[in-house]
């Protein structure tokens, strides 16, 4: 992967900021195509925006605690999301009404994701488990649940073929969910974020010792690390930027890194927010990215 492009097209000004999360905004993610976002948090709601109009949509109400991360399928037709009350939400978003709850983690779930056609929800628990669930199914028993881990699933990646999950055993694992093999990369530090590179090649984890690793994704070798941001004690997400030249990362001390991706080096830092960054969330197209946190806000950046 070549790095190309410079500092100057990174999103670094500050194009506006989201307002009605009642406490920390625990995550925030574009759609698909980047024209909206959804937020979550610690009031127990889902919000829908428009962000680069400044324009709340809708609320989504119906967790019975925090909620922790949400994901929408490519037509932007359902959502899904999880939480402290243990269940998986697979909703419909023009309604706003829960289509069915996924119920099965014995503990409160961390991420969810949508496979790429929308039909299957995977959620990562805080149950040492992962799970899969038909939302086409009117079963509410998950079709797969993969249990080798050692301890809490913090985060998921989905390929067409592939499950990824870092956990804060340490370890990356990668399931080839078509011939049922297991790869797991042990990084020896509590991972609690996970991301795919644009080209899929590679994986990039958030380590609760304050380091982004980079790793091959076919021969597991650690190509790079990223230091310079605070990560010790909260899930903060890490990201590629689109072009896959820099790497992205929040801090606790409320700051946002980018990192050349080739070099390591730290080509930008600045405050973005007033406490822990818990989310950074790329445009799939434009030099826009959107990151949360919990001061309660979400912010929108542009270059």
């Amino acid at each position: 992967m070549a790095s190309s492009g410079s500092s100057v097209d990174l999103p670094r000004k500050e194009a506006g900021v989201l307002r009605g999360h009642e406490g920390a905004v625990l995550a925030a993610r574009f759609n698909g195509d980047g024209n909206y976002c959804l937020s979550c948090g610690k009031d127990r709601t889902l919000r829908l925006w428009n962000p680069h109009r400044g324009i709340h949509i809708k609320t989504y109400k119906s967790h019975g605690r925090e909620v922790r991360d949400v994901h929408v399928t490519s037509d932007n037709a359902k959502l899904c999301s999880c939480g402290g009350d243990r269940q998986v939400f697979y909703w419909d978003v023009a309604t706003g009404r829960v289509i069915r709850k996924f119920r099965g983690h014995d503990s409160e779930v961390n991420a969810v994701k949508f496979n790429e056609y929308g039909s299957v929800v995977v959620s990562a628990g805080y149950d040492r488990s992962v799970r899969a669930w038909d939302c086409r199914s009117h079963s509410t028993e998950p079709i797969q649940v993969i249990d080798t881990f050692a301890d809490s699933v913090m985060s998921i990646c989905l390929t067409k073929t592939e499950i990824i999950a870092g956990s804060v055993d340490g370890t990356v694992r990668t399931f080839d969910i078509r011939i049922g093999r297991e790869l797991v990369d042990d990084l020896k530090q509590p991972v609690n974020c996970i991301s795919l590179s644009n080209d899929a090649n590679c994986v990039l984890a958030n380590c609760l010792d304050s380091v982004l690793r980079l790793l091959d994704r076919t021969t597991g070798e650690l190509l790079q690390q990223y230091k310079g941001h605070i990560c010790k004690s909260y899930k903060m997400d890490c990201c590629l930027t689109n072009t896959d030249a820099h790497v992205t990362g929040g801090s606790e001390d409320g700051f946002i890194y980018f990192w050349d991706l080739v070099d390591a080096s730290v080509v930008s830092s600045f405050r973005a927010h007033n406490s822990v960054v818990t989310s950074v969330n790329y445009h799939p197209k434009d030099c826009s990215m959107l990151t949360s946190s919990v001061d309660g806000t979400i912010r929108i950046w542009k270059a």
